[in-house]
C-alpha cells in the first residue's frame, strides 16, 4: 500500500512540474508575440493542473488581451476598405477564441458588404445602359439589408431623377405605354377591352361576375392603354389583377372579390431612429392599414397590406425614420461674491457686575458675609476696553464650464451643489406608538435646466430656467424633524439663437449690507471725539450669478425634397396610381361606324353636319349600304370576299366595308357619307 501510495504522490508531483514548465513556456511565447502558440502551452498547463487559479487567470487574460488587440485591428481595417485583412484578422480571433461572436458578427458583416458591392456595381452597369427596372430592384435588396448605405441611396436618388415613378405591374409596362385613342359611346364593356387587347397585345380574363351586358362610353385622344385600362375600371367600378407579364383579370369592386382577388404583402421595417409604435400609428392613420404589428423590443414594424399600400409605407417609414436633430450646449456659469467688512471704534464694557465675595472660604455665602460687606467683600466683573480698526475684502469667484449634448425637444439638466438630508420622523398613533425616521434630499446648490427646440433655419430655441439655492438656518421640530431654511433665486427664460450665438443672461444679484454700532450713551453722539466712546461695524456682501450659453448644432433637422414630401395616394377606396398624363403622339385605330347612341367609329373622321329642316319637312333618306372603299389587295393574301349591305336600323351598328387593315396601322379608316340632298 505504501508503494501504491508514493506511486501516486510521484505523478502527482511530475504533473505539476510538466504545469509548471508549460506555463513558463506559454508565458515566454506570449512575450515573443507568439500568441496561439502561447496559448496553447497555457492550456497544456491548465490541463495538467485544472484546479490552480494562477494558470487559469493567466490564460484567461492572455486570450482577452490577444483578442481585443486583433478584434480591434481587424474592425480598423474593415473600416479602411481592407476586406482581405480584416478577414484574416477576425480568422485569426476565432484561431484563439472559436466562439468569439464579435468575430463571427464581423466576418458576416464582411460578407455582407461584400455582396453589396456586387449588387452595386451590377446596378451601376445597369444604369450605364439605361436598364433602370433592374437596377432599382437591385438597390432595393441592398438598402432593405441596410438602410443607410451612402452608395446605394445616391445610385437610387440618381435612378429616380433619370427615370419616372415606376408602375407596381413592372412587367406591363410595354404594352401599357402603347399610344392609343378611342371613341366609344354605349358600347359593350367587354367589347372595348377585346379592343384593347387586339391593339396592345394584352389579355383579359374577365370574372364571372362582371355584367355581360354592361356598356360605356370613353373618348381618349393620343393617350396610352395604360389610361385606357384605367379609366375604365374606375368608371365602371372594376378592379384588376395582374397573372403573369401579358394577362390581367378583371373583377367587380365589391368586399368580396377584393378579398379573394387582391394579392397582400408581408414586410418588416427595422428602424433606425423612429418609434416602432408612433411609426405603427402613423401606418394607422394614413393608409388605414389595420394588420400593423409594432415590437418596441426590437423596434420593428411588420405591415401586411396589397402591394400599393406597402409601397406607400416604405415612403412615409423613410420620411419619418431619420436621425433625431441634436446640438450642444455650452454653458458657462460664474458665481462672483464680494464681501466688504470695516470695524472702526473703541469697544467700551457694556456692563458692570458686583457680587459679594465669601470670606469663611466656603463654597457659599453666609449671612454674616453680608453683614461685614465692604470694599475688599465685594467683587467687580472684569471690565477691558477693546480699539477695534478692522478692515476685511474679499472676492471670491466660482466658474463651472459645462457642455452638454441633448436631443431635439429633450429636456437636459446640471446641478452643482450639494444634496442636504433632511430626517423627517413618524410617530404611529396609538399607545405606545412606533416611532420611525425617512431621510430624504434636497439638492443645494446651482441648478439648470434647458429644453432646445432645433428649427428648419438652423436656429434653436432654448427654454432655460436657473436657480440658485443656499442652505440657511435649521429648525428642529418637537417630533424631532429637521427643516431647513433654503433661500433661493430663480430666473426662467425662452430664447431663440442661431448655430454658434452667444447669449449673457445676468442680474441675479443678492446685495446684503448691515451696520451696527455700540456707544456709551451721550459720549457716543459727540461729533468726531464720539469715535472714542463707541465701535462701529459695517458689513457687506454682495452676489451675482451670470449665465452664458451658446448652441452648437451637431445634427441638423433635414427638409425632404419635394418629390418625397408630395406624391399620389391612390383615391380613399383604393391605393391604385394615377397613370402617366403625359401627352403621347396622334393615333388613330380601326373601329366601327355608330349611327346615334350606337358605339362611335375610333379614329375616323366626323360626319359633315345636316341642314336645318323645317317643320313638316322629312330627312334626307340614309343610303342603304355603306360601300366599301378600293383598295389593293395585298399579293401575299388571297382577296376577301365583299361583305353583303346590312340594311341601316336605328341605333344599329354599321359595319365598315372595308378590306381588313392591321391594328398597327394607325391610319383612318374612309367612310362613305350619305349623298348631300
Amino acid at each position: 500500500m505504501s508503494r501504491s501510495f508514493s506511486s501516486a504522490l510521484l505523478l502527482v508531483l511530475l504533473a505539476g512540474c510538466a504545469g509548471q514548465q508549460a506555463y513558463r513556456d506559454g508565458r515566454e511565447l506570449i512575450a515573443q508575440d507568439q500568441v496561439p502558440a502561447g496559448l496553447q502551452k497555457l492550456q497544456e498547463a491548465l490541463q495538467q493542473d485544472p484546479g490552480n487559479a494562477q494558470f487559469r487567470s493567466a490564460y484567461l487574460q492572455a486570450r482577452a488581451r490577444a483578442t481585443s488587440t486583433r478584434l480591434q485591428q481587424a474592425e480598423g481595417q474593415a473600416r479602411a476598405g481592407q476586406g482581405d485583412l480584416a478577414r484574416a484578422s477576425f480568422l485569426s480571433v476565432l484561431e484563439i477564441d472559436a466562439q468569439n461572436e464579435r468575430a463571427n458578427s464581423g466576418l458576416r458583416a464582411l460578407e455582407r458588404e461584400q455582396r453589396q458591392g456586387k449588387l452595386l456595381a451590377e446596378a451601376q452597369k445597369d444604369v450605364e445602359a439605361k436598364r433602370y427596372d433592374p437596377a432599382r430592384q437591385r438597390l432595393s435588396a441592398i438598402l432593405t439589408e441596410q438602410p443607410n448605405h451612402a452608395g446605394a441611396r445616391a445610385l437610387l436618388r440618381d435612378v429616380d431623377e433619370k427615370t419616372a415613378p415606376p408602375v407596381v405591374e413592372s412587367g406591363l409596362a410595354r404594352s401599357y405605354k402603347q399610344p392609343i385613342t378611342i371613341e366609344f359611346r354605349d358600347a359593350p364593356l367587354k367589347q372595348v377591352f377585346e379592343l384593347i387587347a387586339r391593339r396592345s397585345g394584352l389579355n383579359f380574363v374577365f370574372d364571372k361576375d362582371v355584367k355581360a351586358d354592361a356598356k360605356t362610353s370613353i373618348f381618349l385622344k393620343n393617350s396610352t392603354v395604360e389610361s385606357a385600362v384605367y379609366f375604365l375600371l374606375v368608371t365602371n367600378q372594376l378592379e384588376q389583377q395582374v397573372m403573369d407579364a401579358n394577362t390581367i383579370l378583371i373583377y367587380p369592386n365589391v368586399a368580396a372579390k377584393l378579398k379573394e382577388y387582391q394579392e397582400v404583402l408581408v414586410k418588416t421595417f427595422f428602424l433606425a431612429n423612429a418609434d416602432a409604435k408612433q411609426v405603427a400609428n402613423t401606418l394607422k392613420t394614413i393608409l388605414k392599414t389595420r394588420d400593423v404589428v409594432a415590437d418596441e423590443k426590437l423596434n420593428l414594424v411588420i405591415v401586411r397590406d396589397t402591394p400599393e399600400a406597402i409601397r406607400l409605407a416604405e415612403r412615409l417609414i423613410a420620411l419619418q425614420d431619420v436621425p433625431e436633430a441634436e446640438v450642444v450646449l455650452e454653458l458657462e456659469i460664474l458665481e462672483v461674491k464680494r464681501s466688504r467688512l470695516l470695524e472702526l471704534g473703541v469697544a467700551w464694557p457694556t456692563s458692570l457686575t458686583l457680587s459679594p465675595l465669601s470670606t469663611s472660604g466656603g463654597a457659599g455665602l453666609t449671612i454674616n458675609d453680608l453683614n461685614n460687606l465692604n470694599q475688599r467683600t465685594i467683587g467687580v466683573s472684569d471690565l477691558s476696553v477693546t480699539a477695534n480698526a478692522k478692515k476685511t475684502d474679499g472676492d471670491a469667484n466660482i466658474l463651472a464650464n459645462p457642455r452638454i449634448r441633448v436631443r431635439n425637444r429633450e429636456k437636459a439638466k446640471f446641478v452643482i451643489g450639494d444634496k442636504v438630508p433632511v430626517i423627517t420622523t413618524t410617530i404611529s398613533p396609538g399607545t405606545g406608538g412606533f416611532a420611525s425616521e425617512s431621510i430624504s434630499y434636497l439638492d443645494v446648490g446651482l441648478t439648470v435646466n434647458a429644453e432646445p427646440t432645433i428649427y428648419l433655419n438652423d436656429e434653436v430655441g432654448i427654454r432655460i430656467s436657473l436657480e440658485v439655492s443656499n442652505l440657511g438656518a435649521a429648525t428642529i421640530t418637537k417630533s424631532g424633524s429637521t427643516l431647513y431654511q433654503i433661500g433661493t433665486r430663480q430666473a426662467s427664460t425662452m430664447l431663440q439663437l442661431k448655430d454658434g450665438e452667444n447669449q449673457v443672461l445676468a442680474g441675479l444679484i443678492n446685495n446684503e449690507e448691515r451696520s451696527a454700532g455700540n456707544k456709551v450713551p451721550g459720549l457716543g453722539d459727540i461729533p468726531v471725539l464720539g469715535r472714542l466712546f463707541g465701535s462701529s461695524k459695517d458689513d457687506s456682501q454682495k452676489t451675482e450669478i451670470v449665465l452664458s450659453i451658446t448652441p452648437h448644432l451637431v445634427r441638423t433637422v433635414q427638409r425632404p425634397e419635394a418629390k418625397e414630401s408630395e406624391f399620389s395616394a391612390g383615391t380613399e377606396g383604393s391605393f391604385r396610381r394615377r397613370p402617366d398624363m403625359a401627352a403621347k403622339a396622334p393615333t388613330q385605330m380601326p373601329g366601327t361606324v355608330i349611327v346615334r347612341s350606337g358605339p362611335s367609329a375610333v379614329g375616323m373622321q366626323p360626319a359633315p353636319p345636316q341642314p336645318m329642316m323645317t317643320p313638316g319637312q322629312l330627312p334626307a333618306p340614309l343610303p342603304q349600304t355603306v360601300p366599301a372603299p378600293e383598295v389593293s389587295p395585298s399579293p401575299s393574301s388571297p382577296p376577301e370576299p365583299a361583305a353583303s349591305p346590312l340594311p341601316i336600323s336605328s341605333g344599329q351598328p354599321v359595319p365598315l366595308q372595308t378590306a381588313p387593315l392591321p391594328l398597327s396601322s394607325g391610319q383612318p379608316v374612309p367612310v362613305a357619307q350619305p349623298p348631300a340632298k
